[in-house]
């Protein structure tokens, strides 16, 4: 098709599931952020964001290549991270 506008929605479209799909990712991160924070585990865990990584390259079909699908996972990584710190730090206030 050769309507730009028809891209365009299907764009808007995607890029409201990703909202979505991100969104439910930081809810999982917080429960796990409790559960680390129950356990007195730590927030961050190389193995395990190393394993997100591999899992992810491993299911690229591209066009985005292996370099700029890493460069966007590894800042919903941090996110995640973030929302599992906070998660934790929130159970040690004082009620």
């Amino acid at each position: 098709m050769d309507n730009i506008e028809h891209w365009r929605n299907k764009i808007d479209e995607t890029d409201k599931k990703l909202v979505e799909l991100l969104n439910e990712r930081a809810r999982f991160a917080d429960e796990i952020g409790k559960i680390k924070e129950r356990l007195g585990m730590e927030a961050y865990s190389p193995k395990r964001e190393k394993e997100v990584l591999e899992n992810i390259l491993k299911h690229n079909s591209g066009p985005l290549n292996d370099l700029a699908l890493r460069r966007l996972f590894e800042r919903i990584i941090d996110e995640s991270r973030k929302l599992e710190r906070e998660a934790m730090i929130e159970r040690k206030k004082p009620k």
